[in-house]
């Protein structure tokens, strides 16, 4: 997934944005079936205000978690209106998280869900923080027309040749993919114009005050505390309403998966810092600001979460079998984000097999820590 960082060399860029890898990793494993649970649960922890419950997450990757969630917001909130912003800046993952979404207009049709490519610092807004971006500024507006999932996926399909000419990166000075024209698009139900017309965002006009911000993964295991405060965490907590609540969610290691990777590169661990160094660079980042803020890192109990590696057809036994070796080291090295040619020269011997079926058979399968913290805005 495309993760800003603050230094990135041409293995990282390829490892990141190699699509194999993360759609084995998403379809191998049930993180994203655990961290939408997870956040589910935090429905219950801010009381939205009219006219919408207002939800941005920041990296819509394949739209697993996003969709989730929503289907949670509507047994919850069946008869609000919903304005949902997602940030993505790989047009794959615009186009798969794409294909979730008829059905959840067709559930809940008092629904505006807008995705952008803008930074973190700017997509809350829907606004470019830069005079020379904002004149090749792409906004687009889609009233899905019908009430079936079906037309409306009829519709989106059409928007190929839209997301193809426009949603376009570059390598930015980092080395991290960013957007080459900044985009916005909009959509939302024909039929129900009238009633979501105090939703829809218009150019220039777009606000935050954000109910719930989702940050799952949204930066590199290996950036610094300072990085992802400045850059990421604390532009975000900004966006939130008096009320609302930021939910981070990131890898942690001290897990099988680790152990993998350690057999190969005994020295290797990516998850050195971890929900209290974060918390304590946002506190710093904000400054006097700080105190209309609620960071809590939590207890360790409540914090860290697992999450499995799927048993494959092959089963879990003493003779592993290949399909299960490979789901288990790709998800391994992905996870703690080992750069691509690192990867390929590992396996030139088969001592990546054995380390992964070792860890296989010892644990009886395969699991990973993830570690979540929150930021809650004051307020009545």
């Amino acid at each position: 997934m495309n993760k800003p960082e603050e230094k990135s060399n041409e293995a990282n860029v390829r490892f990141f944005d190699n699509r194999q890898k993360y759609l084995m990793f998403v379809n191998s494993c049930t993180e994203k079936l655990e961290i939408s649970k997870r956040l589910s649960k935090e429905l219950n922890n801010f009381n939205p205000t009219p006219p919408s419950v207002r939800i941005f997450d920041a990296g819509i990757g394949d739209g697993t978690v996003l969709a989730g969630l929503m289907r949670a917001m509507h047994f919850k909130y069946p008869t609000m209106p919903f304005y949902v912003v997602a940030k993505e800046v790989s047009l794959e993952d615009v186009r798969i998280a794409l294909n979730e979404m008829p059905d959840r207009l067709f559930e809940h049709p008092s629904t505006v869900l807008v995705l952008t490519n803008l930074y973190y610092a700017e997509s809350p807004w829907l606004k470019t923080n830069s005079s020379v971006a904002a004149n090749q500024f792409v906004w687009k507006d889609v009233a899905l027309k019908g009430s079936s999932a079906h037309e409306f996926q009829s519709q989106i399909n059409e928007l190929s040749g839209f997301l193809s000419e426009n949603w376009r990166t570059k390598i930015g000075k980092a080395g991290n993919p960013v957007y080459e024209r900044p985009v916005v698009l909009v959509l939302y139900r024909e039929d129900h114009r009238f009633l979501l017309d105090p939703i829809i965002p218009r150019p220039g006009t777009a606000h935050a005050d954000f109910d719930l911000i989702v940050a799952a993964q949204p930066y590199r295991a290996r950036a610094s505390a300072k990085f992802k405060a400045e850059k990421i965490i604390g532009p975000l907590s900004r966006a939130l309403k008096r009320g609302g609540r930021l939910v981070g969610i990131h890898s942690s290691g001290n897990d099988p998966a680790l152990e993998i990777v350690q057999k190969i590169w005994p020295k290797e661990n990516p998850f050195q810092v971890d929900r209290h160094d974060i918390l304590k660079a946002v506190k710093a980042y904000m400054g006097s600001d700080a105190s209309e803020y609620t960071l809590n890192a939590g207890s360790d109990k409540n914090a860290i979460f697992k999450y499995q590696l799927h048993h494959l057809a092959d089963g879990l036994s003493s003779n592993i079998g290949t399909s299960s070796v490979m789901a288990g080291w790709n998800a391994a090295t992905y996870v703690s984000q080992i750069e691509e040619q690192r990867v390929e020269d590992a396996m030139l011997s088969n001592d990546y097999i054995e380390a992964t079926r070792s860890v296989l058979n010892k644990y009886d399968g395969l699991w990973f820590n993830n570690e979540s913290y929150t930021i809650t805005r004051k307020g009545p």
